[in-house]
C-alpha cells in the first residue's frame, strides 16, 4: 500500500527527473502515467499468471491471452513487461524500447488500441532510466495504482496551470461521479 509520504518522496523524485528534461509538464505526464500503468499491468499481470499458470505450460491445453483477460487482466507479451525494460542494456535506445512496449500493450488488447503513449523518444535514456528505477520497487497492489495515478495526476495539472481547456477534477467529485455512475444490487445512488 502506498501512503501520503511515499506519493511525495515518488512526485519529488519524478519532478526532479521531469526538471532534467526540458518538457512542458503535458509533454512528460504522459510517458510518466505510461510506465506507472505499465508498472501496474505487469504487477496483475504476475498475479494472474501466479494463479492460472505461465503462458504455454504444460497440462492439455495452453495457456493463452484469452485466459488472463477473462481474469480481467491485461494480457502482456515478454518485452511488453516493465521487467524486462529494466532489464535492457544501457547502450540501448530506451525510448524506443518503451514505445514499442505500449504498441505491444495496445496490440494485445484492442481497448486500448490509441490510448498509451508513445513520447518516450522525447526523454532522454539516462531520466528514463531514473524513472524506471524509480516506478520499479512500488507496490502497486489493491488501491496503491489508484492513489499514485491520482496523485501524480493532480500534481501535474497543477504544473500544468488550467491552460488549453485541460482541467483536473479534484478527488471529491472523481468519488462522487464513481458511486453515481457504480450500480449496486441494481440500482443506482
Amino acid at each position: 500500500m502506498v501512503n501520503g509520504d511515499v506519493e511525495k518522496r515518488l512526485w519529488a523524485a519524478a519532478n526532479q527527473l521531469w526538471a532534467n528534461t526540458g518538457l512542458k509538464p503535458a509533454e512528460f505526464s504522459g510517458p510518466v502515467l505510461g510506465l506507472i500503468f505499465l508498472r501496474y499491468a505487469e504487477s496483475r499481470f504476475a498475479e494472474a499468471e501466479k494463479r492460472i499458470g505461465k503462458v504455454g505450460s504444460g497440462d492439455r491445453r495452453k495457456v493463452g491471452k484469452e485466459d488472463y483477460q477473462a481474469e480481467g487482466v491485461i494480457f502482456l507479451r515478454p518485452q511488453a513487461r516493465f521487467s524486462q525494460l529494466l532489464k535492457l542494456p544501457e547502450g540501448q535506445d530506451l525510448g524506443k524500447a518503451i514505445n514499442e512496449a505500449m504498441k505491444a500493450v495496445e496490440d494485445e488488447n484492442a481497448d486500448l488500441a490509441g490510448a498509451l503513449p508513445r513520447s518516450y523518444g522525447q526523454i532522454g535514456n539516462a531520466v528514463l532510466v531514473e524513472l524506471l528505477k524509480l516506478l520499479a520497487p512500488i507496490d502497486l497492489s489493491g488501491d496503491a495504482f489508484g492513489k499514485v495515478y491520482e496523485y501524480f495526476l493532480g500534481e501535474f495539472a497543477k504544473r500544468e496551470g488550467q491552460k488549453g481547456g485541460v482541467f483536473y477534477t479534484p478527488e471529491s467529485i472523481v468519488k462522487l461521479i464513481v458511486e453515481i455512475i457504480e450500480p449496486y444490487h441494481g440500482r443506482i445512488l
